[in-house]
């Protein structure tokens, strides 16, 4: 007979109060930003060959830049983050039991399950 570890009280609360906390904060910071007011482009502007200046800001190209770094780097920053979670969610980890499971047919694993039931 196995026995389960006792859970503290409110202990699984924790991750669900950080997220909430962040949402608040993030919230806070996106509604109080303020942004300038957008520009408009020259008729004779090459666009295509200045998108990057203009994205970091840079007065290197025709466009003038209109500060698009932060939102880079927030969306960058987003997109690792979920990244990084799509494999930590994916990643499995396996031992012999899952084996042997595989290998009977799963008869392993019913017998457990319906004589941990009988405790």
């Amino acid at each position: 007979m196995t026995t389960r570890p006792k859970l503290k009280l409110g202990s699984h609360l924790l991750p669900g109060l950080a997220a909430i906390g962040l949402f608040i904060v993030m919230t806070a910071a996106f509604l109080s930003a303020s942004f300038p007011q957008p520009q408009g482009f020259p008729a004779d502007a090459n666009i295509t060959a200045s998108i990057g200046y203009a994205m970091f800001n840079l007065n290197l190209g025709d466009v003038a830049g209109e500060s698009f770094l932060a939102a880079f780097i927030i969306i960058a920053l987003t997109l690792d983050v979920a990244l990084d979670g799509s494999i930590h969610l994916a990643r499995r980890e396996y031992s012999d039991s899952d084996t042997s499971v595989i290998t009977d047919g799963g008869r392993k694993l019913k017998n457990h399950v319906f004589n941990e039931g009988d405790d």
